[in-house]
């Protein structure tokens, strides 16, 4: 039995990949390995989302290889799948000759086949087809990131080539599954004992299906907002879903979350710039006023809904005020969490052929500046939950104490607190005594 490690790099859907190619070996007779020295098969699953991004593979490329050699051992069988292989297709033979077989985003269910014809001789062969028309979108229990959690992809590919993105180019263009498949599988999860499902897609919320298909009977104005009232139908305890494009985020997407307890209170909102200057530099194809508007529905909610948000600092053209606008935003909106990128120009799209005319000093310093400030509004918020009680699901053995359990609030805060490990998989009250940079900690009730 061929024995494969497999690494992923970037976003929950790269994650998702990645369990489905694990669940499609383990199928076809091979053996999913946590010990590269052990591997015959090292396969890296790749984000190109950012330029560092691409530098890691470069990097893990050379230390597998190394690592081998280091042991004596001949170098494992190497595949590349994801962004990055869909992106550079052939052309990553021409970088590195360690590299075996390619798989694009969309070939990765051709994986086992993929293997044996390197196994059988063939040697630096790139996929980069379109999926099978039977592609399984199932995952075994034993290759979840979470025997508890599972994630359900509605929605691949990206419509909307905001200037900077790559993803439009590497994961194709937008397609919805039918809305049936969905309910049926996340039905499927609730038998199987998942307690939390995350509808996940570049942009979950732009979701479109070819037909209204087991949505006819929902209430909501938009397809998305129709399926989570289905998915919430199913009974399954927690709904999450991201991330949401602001230009398609409409207000009955609030009205379900409001009409459904088990749709979390939780919203990804990416902005990206506080500038409506930057944002049409940038074709987000919405205004500061346009997401303000969003926001406000947000909080207008009776329920506590988290606000969470992606942004870049040093676009191509972005001022000192243009930046200032940002914090501005910032200190309105006062997020749960941020990710914040530095701008890095990525080949392939338009703001690739802007003026890159922020300097890095400048972009880490606008970083360190948005950081503080977004750190700023997290630890007001988490303070807010001192001496209240929370729902959280236990998920795992807290990696720096072992009688400590971590987990997640239906609103993503992450939580620990003391308990043994048979209450893993379990929904319990924790009273929050404590606050950190990004954990809560507290006492079950």
């Amino acid at each position: 039995m061929k024995k494969v490690y497999l690494e992923t790099f970037g976003c929950q859907m790269n994650v998702s990949d990645s369990e489905r190619v694990a669940t499609r070996l383990a199928a076809d007779g091979f053996e999913i390995t946590p010990d590269e020295a052990a591997a015959d098969v090292v396969l890296l699953n790749t984000c190109s989302v950012r330029e560092k991004a691409e530098h890691k593979l470069f990097t893990r490329i050379g230390q597998v290889g190394k690592a081998a050699a280091d042991r004596g051992d001949k170098k494992p069988l190497l595949g590349v799948l994801g962004c990055v292989a869909q992106l550079e297709g052939e052309t990553l033979f021409g970088k590195t000759p360690a590299i075996d077989f390619v798989l694009g985003t969309r070939a990765v269910g051709r994986v086992s086949e993929a293997i044996d014809k390197a196994f059988g001789g063939a040697n630096q062969f790139a996929d980069l087809g379109e999926r099978e028309a039977a592609y399984d979108w199932s995952v075994a229990d034993a290759q979840r990131h979470s025997p508890y959690i599972a994630f359900v992809p509605i929605i691949e590919g990206c419509n909307k080539f905001c200037t900077y993105c790559i993803v439009p180019f590497s994961r194709g263009r937008e397609k919805s599954l039918p809305a049936t498949e969905i309910v049926q599988h996340v039905l499927r999860l609730r038998r199987e004992g998942i307690r939390e499902v995350h509808l996940i897609g570049q942009n979950v919320n732009s979701y479109r299906p070819k037909t209204d298909d087991g949505l006819e009977n929902q209430p909501g104005a938009t397809p998305f907002s129709k399926l989570l009232r289905a998915v919430a139908a199913t009974g399954i305890e927690r709904v999450k879903f991201t991330t949401s494009f602001p230009r398609d985020f409409h207000p009955d997407i609030i009205e379900a979350i409001n009409e459904h307890e088990n749709l979390c209170n939780w919203v990804h909102l990416p902005v990206q710039s506080g500038s409506s200057r930057i944002l049409k530099l940038m074709r987000r194809g919405h205004t500061v006023e346009n997401y303000l508007e969003r926001i406000e529905r947000i909080k207008a909610s009776p329920r506590r809904i988290a606000l969470t948000t992606d942004i870049i600092v040093g676009f191509p053209g972005e001022t000192e005020a243009d930046f200032q606008a940002t914090l501005d935003l910032a200190e309105y909106c006062q997020f749960n969490s941020a990710y914040i990128f530095k701008y890095s120009p990525r080949p392939g799209t338009p703001a690739f052929e802007m003026p890159d005319d922020v300097s890095a000093a400048e972009k880490t310093e606008r970083f360190l500046r948005l950081d503080n400030l977004i750190r700023f509004h997290q630890q007001k918020v988490f303070r807010a939950y001192i001496n209240q009680t929370v729902e959280v699901l236990a998920e795992k053995i807290s990696e720096k104490h072992s009688n400590q359990i971590s987990g997640h609030t239906s609103c993503q805060m992450v939580v620990n607190f003391e308990g043994a490990a048979d209450l893993l998989g379990k929904i319990v009250k924790v009273r929050i005594l404590e606050s950190k940079a990004n954990t809560l900690y507290g006492k079950i009730c």
